[in-house]
């Protein structure tokens, strides 16, 4: 069902829109996770063989994550060019939006499959995976690759689902993938004894025929729109339209997941068990960062419908409407990470040693007691994304981006080389990332609120997709 969300109380179309968004994250993180725990418990005959296998995973977790988040960066481009141009009634120029981004999108993620098999190996040797789970993590991470153009174009079709104000068609999609994918693991996993390439090969399977079904769905959804003419099936203008926000979003997707991939450099160089621990907590850390994620996208689709409709004063009603939102949606996480960290990490192994639960338990403590900052921070970039206001939008997520790292690379190591260059650090261990995230959630939630507060972005709001000129 499209939605138009420049009309209604802004709060209640939050709540009836965002919500089923929120339910297709939980039950995304639910079968991520799911990957995790089949690994931890079922791979192997003795835990420490389950052990192996959840850090196999875990170390091309943030690999992964990066093709995940270049998908998420075009989704999010070309969702605010076609939810103002919704928002404008310009129905001609919105299916040339969407049909530019499809086939923008598969051609890119063809680009991406092809060098991503080439660079496999490489690239799990610059991230320093021991040799201990090597084989496991470069296999693991071929067979996800060889899924990217799925992967993308469901990512692409669920953004315009979005953007056109539907979030119900997703959840459904999301949910039979979800399903999907965790019997595919468990049947991969026990009876056929595939191992770690059983849990991608789950994957890629659920992720094709969801792309699939999606896209179907999408191209008869957008059939019921009536047109005074037909569109036409690209645009370079219109590509160029999309661009401007899409590639913004896609480098700031890409750089925390770069920002991610260093991080995780830094955990590799540890043993098996504190990467088996790390990848345990970060995996639930993602999950909630995911949950108010989904709200800023909400909160992203609703300022640029409302602003494509020349609507501006509903805009921060919707982002009031997102506060409540997320604070509702923290509770739950704190309860879980704090009260029941030790349980919440003991799903992922059958019999975890006890380096790998304390390290497990110490990240979820420390990391969870931010979230609402982090929460405040993500709304306030998805009304900058949402109007437009890419360089504002940019500069607050490479902050936490930045400070993350350069904290990580301060903290953790005694010495840190790259290339001829060797940094000195603190040598603090694994808890300099106990102080590292929270910082930097911290310090770019106060640049994230200050560029919402000063306003520039209704002056910025993106209009170039309507035919107008502003700065």
């Amino acid at each position: 069902m499209i939605t138009d969300l420049t009309k209604g109380r802004p709060s209640s179309l939050i709540w009836r829109f965002t919500l089923p968004m929120l339910i297709s994250i939980i039950f995304q993180q639910m079968y991520n996770i799911c990957d995790s725990v089949i690994a931890g418990n079922f791979v192997g005959s003795a835990p420490i063989d389950g052990e192996l296998a959840l850090a196999a995973v875990g170390a091309s977790y943030p690999v992964t994550m990066l093709f995940i988040q270049v998908a998420n960066g075009i989704n999010g481009g070309c969702a605010v060019v076609i939810s103002q141009l919704f928002g404008a009634k310009e129905y001609v120029r919105m299916k040339t939006a969407v049909s530019t981004s499809l086939i923008t999108t598969l051609a890119l993620a063809a680009v991406l499959t092809v060098g991503g098999l080439f660079f496999c190996d490489p690239i799990m040797t610059a991230l320093n995976t021991p040799a201990d789970i090597f084989a496991d993590s470069a296999l693991y991470l071929r067979i996800y690759i060889a899924g990217l153009p799925f992967l993308f174009m469901y990512n692409v079709c669920t953004g315009i689902f979005t953007a056109l104000g539907d979030s119900r068609t997703p959840l459904i999609f999301l949910i039979a993938s979800s399903v999907g994918n965790i019997i595919l693991d468990l049947i991969m996993v026990i009876p056929m004894q595939m191992g770690v390439a059983g849990v991608a090969w789950a994957t890629f399977i659920a992720q094709g025929v969801s792309a699939v079904l999606a896209a179907a769905a999408l191209f008869a959804r957008l059939k019921k729109v009536k047109t005074t003419h037909k569109s036409p099936l690209f645009s370079p203008h219109m590509l160029k339209t999309v661009s401007r926000i899409a590639i913004p979003t896609i480098c700031q997707q890409s750089f925390v997941s770069v920002g991610n991939l260093l991080i995780q450099g830094l955990v590799n160089d540890m043993d098996s068990a504190v990467l088996a621990g790390y990848s345990s907590a970060i995996k639930l850390n993602t999950f909630a960062v995911n949950a108010m994620a989904c709200i800023s996208n909400g909160i992203s689709s609703f300022t640029a419908q409302n602003i494509g409709a020349g609507k501006h004063e509903r805009v921060p009603q919707g982002y009031k409407a997102g506060m409540v939102f997320t604070a509702i949606c923290v509770v739950p996480f704190l309860v879980c990470y704090l009260g029941f960290s030790e349980a919440m990490i003991g799903i992922f192994f059958s019999e975890p040693s006890e380096e790998a639960l304390r390290i497990g338990v110490s990240f979820l403590r420390a990391a969870s007691p931010f979230y609402a900052v982090l929460g405040i921070k993500l709304l306030s970039d998805g009304v900058l994304k949402g109007a437009g206001a890419m360089k504002s939008f940019m500069t607050a997520t490479f902050s936490d981006l930045l400070l993350r790292v350069v904290l990580s690379y301060a903290l953790v190591p005694d010495k840190t080389v790259i290339g001829v260059l060797t940094i000195p650090g603190a040598g603090m261990g694994f808890s300099g990332f106990l102080w590292a995230w929270p910082i930097g959630w911290g310090l770019s939630a106060l640049m994230s609120l200050w560029f919402y507060r000063r306003g520039n972005w209704r002056d910025t709001a993106f209009s170039e997709a309507l035919g107008n000129k502003k700065n």
